[in-house]
Parts: C-alpha cells; sequence; structure tokens
C-alpha cells in the first residue's frame, strides 16, 4: 500500500508518536539513523529533507564536500517495535544538498536507478527477489585486537562444545546439543529457539513482512533461518535491512546476540543468503517456459549472465574477508560457477517445489548475510540483464555431484573467488555490465574497490592470525 506525506504525518496523531527515526544504508550495508521529535516531521520534509554530515559515513564524501540530505520515503514508514518512546520509523534516499540529485554511493539509489534500466530496457518491468539470509543466535560475543595479541569467543548453549559441562550459562546442563552439521532441523528441546524465532516472525508480521517459513539450519551453536515473501528489488533492500534489524532487536532483548557474520564458527556450517530471482512483465511471469527445468530461453539467458560475471558479482554479494571463509571448494557452499535444478552442489539451483508457472525463479546461492542488498540485488540484476540482451548461453546443465567429479572434469569448471581480493580484481576486469544506464558509476566501483582494500583487505594481512601460532612458534 503506498502512503502519502499526510498520510505518514496523519499516523503522528494516530499512534501518538513522539519521535520519528529517519534511516539510511551506509557504503557497506549498515542501517545508520538520526531521530528528530515528531513535531519536525512536515508534508514538506519528504522533499525538503534533513540534513546531516556525511563525511563521517565510512566510503562517502570527503570532509570539503560533507553537507548531505536524507529525504524520506513515505511507503518505507513502520512503528519501530523495541524503542520504549513510540517511535516511527522512515528508510531514507540521500541527495546532494545543492542540487538534490541523487547521492551516486547511496546503495539504495543504485537499486533505483537498476529498477528504471530494467523498466526501460522493455524486457520487463519488475525483479523479484527473495533472499534466505542465516544468522547464528549466542549467548555470549568477545573479540579483540591489540599489537600482541587477537582473539575472538563465541559461545550457545546450544554448542556441540559444552556437551560435557556441567553447567552452562548458570543452568545444569541437561544435553539436547546438535552435533556439527546436525542441526537441520530437530523439533525442541535441541532446538531451543523456537519461541525466539516465533516472536521475531510476530514482529515480522506485524510490520507487514509476510513470513514463509522458519527453522533451525545445520550448524550447531544456534544457526537459524526465516525466509520473507519475495519483493520488488528496491522494496526488498529495505524489507532484508527491516528483517536484520528486527532479528538482531529480538535477541537483544532476551540477552542473546544475532550475527549475520559469514562465518563465525570453525567447522561448522557458515551463514549463506541464497538469493531466488525472477523478471516478470504485465503481472506475467517470463522465466516459466519449456526448455530445461521448465525454463524459458530468457531464464537460461540471465543464468549465462550471471555465471559469466558471477566472479565480479562475489564483491558485492560476498564483499568481506571473512564471506570466503564460507566459500570453500568442497566444504558447504557452492563455489563451482554452473546451474541445475535440486541439485545444491551447483552455484545456481533452480527450485522445483512448486509447478505453477508464478514459482519458476532461479536461485543463486553464493551469496552471504555481509553484503550491501542494494548493491547486491542490481549487480545479480545487471548480469541476468547482460545475459537477456546478448543471449549468452549458459551451457549443458550439470547433473552430478560437483563435489564428487573427478579432476579433470572439476577443473574445467570455473569456480567463484577465494578470496575478497580476487573478487575485487574480477570486478575491475569487468564491470562493463554494471555501468550501462549509470546503474553503477566508475567513481562507485572504483570506490568500492579502494575501499575494500584499504580498510579491510589490507588490515588483515598485515596481521598476524591466532593459528599462525599453532603452527610456526617453534619454528
Amino acid at each position: 500500500m503506498s502512503l502519502t506525506p499526510k498520510q505518514v504525518v496523519d499516523m503522528i496523531v494516530e499512534h501518538d508518536v513522539k519521535f520519528v527515526d529517519l534511516r539510511f544504508m551506509d557504503f557497506l550495508g549498515m542501517w545508520q539513523h538520526l531521530t528528530i521529535p515528531a513535531w519536525r516531521l512536515e508534508e514538506e520534509s519528504f522533499e525538503r529533507g534533513q540534513g546531516f554530515d556525511g563525511s563521517s559515513i565510512r566510503g562517502w564524501q570527503a570532509i570539503n564536500e560533507s553537507d548531505m540530505l536524507i529525504v524520506p520515503d513515505p511507503d518505507t514508514a513502520f512503528i519501530d517495535p523495541f524503542t520504549e518512546a513510540k517511535t516511527l520509523c522512515l528508510i531514507c534516499d540521500v541527495r546532494d544538498p545543492i542540487t538534490h540529485e541523487e547521492y551516486v554511493r547511496d546503495a539504495r539509489n543504485v537499486a533505483k536507478r537498476a529498477e528504471r534500466y530494467l523498466r526501460e530496457s522493455g524486457l520487463a518491468d519488475v525483479a523479484y527477489f527473495g533472499p534466505e539470509a542465516e544468522f547464528f543466535v549466542f549467548d555470549e560475543i568477545r573479540y579483540d585486537s591489540g599489537t600482541n595479541f587477537s582473539f575472538y569467543h563465541v559461545d550457545s548453549v546450544e554448542g556441540t562444545w559444552n556437551s560435557g559441562e556441567p553447567t552452562v550459562f548458570g543452568e545444569r546442563n541437561l544435553g539436547y546439543k546438535a552435533r556439527p552439521k546436525e542441526g537441520y532441523f530437530p523439533v525442541p528441546p535441541t532446538d531451543s529457539l523456537l519461541d525466539l524465532r516465533n516472536e521475531m516472525c510476530e514482529i515480522l508480521e506485524h510490520l507487514g513482512i509476510q513470513v514463509d517459513l522458519h527453522h533451525h539450519e545445520v550448524a550447531s551453536g544456534g544457526q537459524c533461518e526465516i525466509d520473507f515473501r519475495y519483493q520488488p528489488l528496491v522494496r526488498c533492500g529495505d524489507v532484508l535491512a527491516m528483517f536484520k534489524y528486527v532479528v538482531k532487536g529480538t535477541a537483544r532483548r532476551h540477552g542473546k546476540a544475532a550475527t549475520f557474520m559469514p562465518k563465525p564458527l570453525f567447522g561448522d556450517n557458515g551463514n549463506g543468503m541464497h538469493c531466488h530471482m525472477s523478471l516478470w512483465k504485465d503481472g506475467r511471469p517470463l522465466f516459466a517456459g519449456d526448455r530445461y527445468a521448465g525454463l524459458s530461453e530468457m531464464a537460461l539467458h540471465a543464468i549465462g549472465g550471471i555465471l559469466k560475471h558471477a566472479r565480479a558479482v562475489c564483491a558485492w554479494t560476498n564483499p568481506t574477508t571473512n564471506s570466503y571463509k564460507r566459500l570453500v571448494p568442497g566444504f558447504e557452499a557452492p563455489v563451482n560457477l554452473a546451474y541445475s535444478h535440486r541439485n545444491r552442489s551447483a552455484a545456481i539451483r533452480i527450485p522445483m517445489y512448486d509447478p505453477s508457472p508464478k514459482a519458476k525463479r532461479i536461485e543463486f546461492r553464493c551469496p552471504d548475510g555481509s553484503c550491501n542488498p542494494y548493491f547486491a540485488f542490481s549487480a545479480l540484476l545487471m548480469a541476468a540483464l547482460d545475459g537477456i540482451e546478448n543471449k549468452i548461453d549458459p551451457g549443458p546443465a550439470l547433473e552430478k555431484d560437483i563435489y564428487d567429479l573427478p579432476p579433470e572434469e572439476l577443473a574445467e569448471i570455473p569456480s567463484a573467488p577465494t578470496s575478497l581480493d580476487e573478487a575485487l580484481t574480477a570486478l575491475e576486469q569487468d564491470h562493463d555490465f554494471l555501468v550501462k544506464g549509470e546503474v553503477f558509476t566508475e567513481e562507485l566501483i572504483r570506490a568500492w574497490i579502494d575501499y575494500k582494500r584499504t580498510n579491510e583487505v589490507q588490515p588483515l594481512r598485515l596481521r598476524p592470525h591466532p593459528y599462525e601460532f599453532y603452527l610456526y612458534h617453534d619454528i
């Protein structure tokens, strides 16, 4: 339902709102906010915007061009489920305060340009995305790093590593710990997080986010998944930000910490975010047809585009150094760039649960929840459109289990990057498909690569790793 600025202002009176929270996503994908008294929000605020200092936001303007505007989108209004004082939240776009034009590094603006490019192409009028964002719920997280030390420690009442402890977090140990890779998906008491996930889902539904299902995930130590109904690109980015906020806030309410970090545990599964995608036009699904696995020729060309550009796309969908602790060949994540129906060892899968043409979609299985969703979904869309526009043949489907292939066959299948630096190099070499229609810009892509290398790749490269002491201390 579309809301007008007047309707949002009326909501303030109707719900006795005390504060308005203006939210926007930073360069890396974290929600930022500032709060104003409710009386300050007027209908004109949705054009005038609110000024702020952009120089303090990671990856954004230099100090000499720091003044920026956030302009609220009335369609995104919702009542915050966690604040003590009644607070209305609005998701905002970032604009230049002088020209009032879209700020090119604002990811939500990139997603809007991607949707415009799709419509202008005439190929489709809407791209739907359905991410499956996995997360851990821990009972304790500690970490630090200095000149002469470095450590992290996570703990969970569910953790299999606690099976021999007499007490766990002050209570008698009664067992019921999921063994490594056996958390998918036993009933309580082994699944101790059912009530917590139910509460998360109730809050999401109250906010208008339709939940499809939820369950415990594969890993021991509190891994979970909640799936929400697919959405158009920009709206899906909004909803994923709201989803992560609800998951983290509900966990915090119960004295726990939720994390979407791709690989917080060694030796067990990490957090992925499989992305389902389909294109529609005039209310008609375009990926359904009579080709392989019930796909259309358009869908196969979209797959061809994603596979061709997948290594560069990973710089957006798997944008952290930790992402590549999960993208490991032969372990858990589909790193080999192939497609198949049903086969979960392929990077692109065609789900076969539902024969309805409306359910026909493709699923890119590499991404994880550390991404900025607006960037990630936009990059996926642009890769798919490049495949459609250039009729890129994805080649034959792979029906075998990739992990069981002999080395000579496996060597012929391209693979995802093995590190963030490798993904950034791929993006440097392959990004023409992203700058079509100025959806992404050369300046934005260069800024992303430079920021990631300077602030993430290089600092990690400079620091000794605790495991290196195990390997090398006695040399």
